[in-house]
């Protein structure tokens, strides 16, 4: 089976294994009718299994304070703390046609203390992914006038990985910004474009860097915020002595559930990224697998097509860049 590498890119804390469980909890609520089918391996199912119990689990109290989300890549201890989670992507019944990895590794992974191999071994892991998913916490970018944002979200971090890891491409590529913990900004129109044009400002210098000549023609970009738990939402920042940030996040009322939203839009934006890419007469080295993926199964094709044109680009969500990789 053909594999397919996406990498989870973000600091320690801002929510990649929170997301990456919402995004698969949410693909079977969100295909409708359309004949496809997302299979984890049993080690993924297991470990997603964990952390939806801990995700859900939030909705328990009114009111918690700290990062919301789910235990992260970090507290976990030894070489368990590297994680990479595995999809069989097919038609229903059937045995799955491609298979998508997702590398969900500590934030640690590129912090200032880590060693020389676990900062290769992340650039590795950008050259050779198709797709990078960026987690942004939202609280932190939009509050006190984003204030904490570096500090919390490490933009000049993150583009200094792609200056090392995008070098001479030859092949298109899709990033995918994401900002989790959002809720409170979704409420109404005025609000969510004002997310949509902080993210933008927020990674402005990686836009630009994407920007340049030799990047340009490869890349794309886009925006989907998701709420991975729909009814918690940011209530209040609070600053130590130590100027370190402390985040209040409340219910929108008591009895209310689990309810996420748009979790499956990052997906919708692959697939859509993985057929257009199909679909264009020119071949590149690194995607040869398409062709065997959907050139023989007409049937797929058609559900990929139908999932992938439920993306959304109005209010925070944006294409930013690289619409012609994306055009289906």
């Amino acid at each position: 089976m053909q594999e397919l590498k996406i990498t989870m890119l973000g600091a320690s804390g801002v929510g990649k294994t929170t997301l990456l469980t919402a995004m698969y909890e949410q693909f079977e609520s969100n295909i409708g009718n359309t004949n496809l089918q997302l299979t984890p391996d049993d080690e993924s199912a297991a470990i997603l299994q964990d952390r939806l119990i801990e995700l859900k689990s939030l909705v328990d109290v009114f009111e918690a304070r700290g990062r919301v989300g789910i235990e992260g890549t970090e507290a976990m201890a030894g070489p368990e703390s590297l994680r990479s989670f595995s999809f069989g992507l097919g038609r229903k019944g059937e045995t799955p046609s491609l298979n998508l990895r997702f590398y969900d590794y500590p934030g640690g992974y590129h912090a200032s203390q880590a060693s020389k191999e676990e900062k290769e071994f992340v650039k590795k892991t950008l050259r050779e992914s198709t797709a990078v998913l960026i987690p942004i916490d939202a609280p932190s970018l939009m509050e006190k006038n984003g204030k904490f944002h570096e500090k919390i979200n490490r933009p000049q971090q993150i583009k200094a990985l792609f200056n090392a890891a995008y070098q001479n491409l030859d092949s298109p590529r899709l990033v995918i910004f994401a900002p989790v913990k959002c809720e409170k900004y979704l409420k109404n129109n005025k609000t969510a474009k004002e997310l949509l044009e902080k993210v933008k400002q927020g990674y402005a210098p990686l836009l630009d860097h994407f920007n340049s000549p030799s990047l340009n023609p490869w890349v794309a970009n886009v925006i989907t915020p998701v709420q991975t738990v729909g009814s918690v939402i940011f209530s209040r920042m609070e600053v130590d002595s130590e100027n370190n940030p402390h985040f209040y996040f409340r219910k929108t009322r008591h009895d209310a559930e689990y309810s996420p939203s748009d979790s499956e839009q990052p997906l919708r934006y692959l697939l859509r990224f993985l057929l257009k890419l199909h679909l264009d007469s020119r071949q590149w080295k690194f995607f040869n697998f398409l062709r065997n993926w959907l050139e023989l199964d007409n049937h797929l094709e058609k559900a990929v097509n139908e999932f992938a044109r439920g993306c959304k680009t109005n209010g925070s969500f944006a294409v930013v860049k690289g619409e012609k990789w994306l055009n289906i």
